[in-house]
């Protein structure tokens, strides 16, 4: 039973741990889970992934209930098949994939996955970011998944759905990531749901000041039967080895013109480093290279979130992660076994 300290962690601690289980067969006994927290302890979200997780992996839990600090979970066998969860609150239904993911894909199995809960929302990877970023490197690495929105779902109102189909696939393949390549194109969409058409243009002018994105490529979209309002303004840059996807979020208070702002800024930054993979996808290749025994890339200042993901990798799994700084936001980032 390995044991884990969550104190230092948030859920993410928790659904990284809950996919190494799955993957190894190794139990774990997290404590302290999300201590530092206002609210700590599991909240509706992440007893979501446990779920997720304890059915998928046939898994004996312990500790599972909301405001608990202590969960013990001991997987048995992976199964494909097909699943249905709901997180109930606008809670991220991506995070919830991306910890099962792994373990299905690594056992070679076949399976549907169904959630409902938020598609778009703050302090997650958005529903976007998987199909257009994450997912086309998966594949490179030998993962057959296609994932279909069908409802956006925006914090706080949730509600939406998603659908992932995995067909069997090949063990995870090493994938390395010097360079982004020639950067092809960039667009920007501002994607709205009961919101007034005029906050999306608002956010798309000052993308056409900030950013050298053409007319053609600023778009107004409107969000598939979303139950609640939302806003997100997502630019998208097309590289030759990479997609990468930033993005900000409308929120009640912060004007539209801010919201273009930060992801202007987010997007100049990437670009400026001259790295290949931005913060937010670099932690969520560490898992899978891990699995794959090996894989690098560059990326930009690494987050505290990747540092700790590392270290409970190096736990798991025997593999040593590196980070070396190579400029001012500039890293190389290598798994090796």
């Amino acid at each position: 039973m390995l044991e884990i300290d969550g104190k230092e962690g948030g859920g993410q601690l928790l659904r990284t741990a809950l996919s190494l289980s799955l993957c190894t067969g190794q139990a774990f006994r997290m404590e302290q889970i999300r201590a530092k927290r206002s609210r700590p302890g599991l909240m509706r979200q992440h007893l979501t992934a446990v779920q997720a997780a304890r059915e998928v992996g046939d898994a004996l839990v312990s500790g599972a209930v909301p405001g608990s600090m202590t969960l013990q979970f001991t997987p048995r066998t992976v199964r494909g098949g097909e699943y249905r969860w709901s997180i109930g609150t606008a809670g991220s239904t991506t995070l919830v994939l991306q910890t099962i993911l792994p373990a299905l894909w690594l056992a070679g199995v076949s399976a549907r996955l169904h959630l409902e809960g938020g598609t778009h929302n703050p302090l997650a990877p958005s529903a976007d970011f998987l199909a257009d970023s994450f997912l086309p490197l998966m594949r490179r690495m030998g993962l057959n998944a296609q994932l279909s929105i069908e409802r956006h779902g925006f914090y706080p109102a949730g509600g939406g759905a998603l659908t992932m189909g995995i067909v069997e696939s090949t063990a995870p393949a090493p994938l390395h990531l010097a360079a982004r390549g020639e950067l092809l194109e960039m667009s920007a969409t501002a994607l709205m749901s009961s919101i007034p058409g005029r906050v999306g243009e608002r956010e798309l002018d000052v993308i056409a000041r900030r950013l050298p994105i053409a007319a053609e490529h600023r778009h107004i979209r409107q969000a598939i039967g979303s139950p609640g309002p939302g806003n997100t303004l997502m630019v998208r840059v097309q590289n030759a080895e990479i997609v990468e996807l930033f993005t900000a979020f409308g929120e009640r208070g912060v004007s539209a013109e801010r919201v273009a702002e930060l992801v202007s800024s987010e997007v100049s930054r990437y670009l400026e480093s001259g790295a290949a993979v931005g913060p937010h996808l670099a932690d969520q290749l560490l898992l899978p290279l891990a699995l794959a025994g090996g894989g690098s890339f560059s990326t930009q200042t690494p987050t505290a979130h990747a540092r700790s993901n590392a270290a409970l990798i190096e736990k798991f799994l025997p593999v040593e992660i590196e980070f070396e700084q190579k400029g001012s936001d500039q890293w190389w980032v290598s798994v090796t076994r």
